[in-house]
């Protein structure tokens, strides 16, 4: 496979972020794919991270250990670097916290989908945890805009996304518009800047791929975590998938239509399994980095991965 012009990356929790750099750290694989390398990059709560951490020059796989020889094989458990590390602690409850809000507030009109998500957000209290140290870590990371990166977030006020890094967009920190990403309603502290309040980026869409700035030509490769999720009884957040699935379809076509060849990449029957319903359960982080090493790497020899 090779390096696409443009990399989205969406929120998925503890696990979707390991899996988001499994995945890429086993296309890497390849000779052709550099994830640093890409001319953009959208990130979405935890692919906010991963998107950040790309443009601060870090490998995929830095954060995962030693890769093993083998998907199947071990991966040594080494220490994570501080970035690493809040990218499993502090990033992304939000890509399926707000799963639930995101599939209510679904609608054929950015007008309409503003205006329920405003209202959703007003019967949900302020989050008080704060994500201060999230932002630190990124600053020391020496994350800066340099005209590649997006960040997706939504303004409380208006209910409205805003894509911090594109043109036109409230000027604001990496670390700030990271932070504002992965702010969970009702569970982080929002950002508050120019008089205006940021919450999760997930609660407009599970990638915002749509978000992308394409010409015709342009190769997009999207990573959804959040497409892992299966109905089952007993389990809510199951639902979610076909409705993440069905989002990142529909935003596909948007870029289609400018012209775009767009891949979207959810995780295969594998990831999936290994990921379970939690995305935030820590136990099976380590089955998720070697079943996203194994499907990257089956991806690194394909030229047209397709959905999957």
């Amino acid at each position: 496979m090779q390096t696409p012009d443009a990399l989205v990356l969406g929120g998925g929790g503890l696990l979707g972020e390991a899996w988001m750099s499994a995945v890429l750290a086993g296309i890497e694989d390849g000779e052709e794919f550099d994830a640093r390398a890409c001319a953009c990059y959208v990130g979405t709560s935890a692919g906010s991270i991963v998107a950040a951490s790309l443009v601060a020059g870090l490998e995929p796989g830095s954060r995962l250990g030693s890769l093993s020889a083998s998907a199947a094989g071990p991966v040594a458990d080494e220490p994570a670097r501080p970035l690493g590390q809040l990218l499993g602690v502090a990033s992304d409850l939000a890509g399926s916290l707000a799963a639930p809000f995101v599939a209510l507030a679904s609608t054929s009109t950015a007008a309409g989908g503003a205006a329920l998500r405003r209202t959703l957000l007003r019967g949900i209290p302020t989050g008080e945890r704060s994500l201060a140290e999230l932002g630190r870590e990124l600053r020391l990371a020496g994350v800066e805009w340099d005209g590649r990166l997006r960040v997706a977030a939504l303004e409380r006020e208006s209910g409205r996304r805003v894509v911090f890094g594109a043109p036109g967009a409230p000027l604001l920190s990496v670390a700030g518009a990271v932070e504002a990403s992965c702010a969970i309603p009702g569970v982080f502290r929002p950002v508050r800047a120019h008089g205006r309040t940021y919450v999760d980026g997930g609660m407009w869409s599970p990638t915002n791929l749509d978000a992308v700035e394409v010409v015709t030509g342009d190769r997009v490769l999207c990573l959804n975590p959040t497409g892992s999720l299966r109905p089952t009884i007993g389990a809510l957040m199951g639902a979610f998938g076909p409705l993440s699935r069905g989002a990142a379809a529909a935003e596909a076509l948007v870029l289609k239509n400018r012209g775009a060849t767009v891949t979207t990449i959810n995780p295969d029957q594998a990831s999936a399994a290994a990921m379970g319903t939690n995305l935030m359960d820590p136990q099976p982080r380590q089955a998720v980095i070697d079943a996203g090493l194994a499907q990257g790497r089956r991806l690194a020899g394909q030229q047209q991965p397709g959905a999957a």
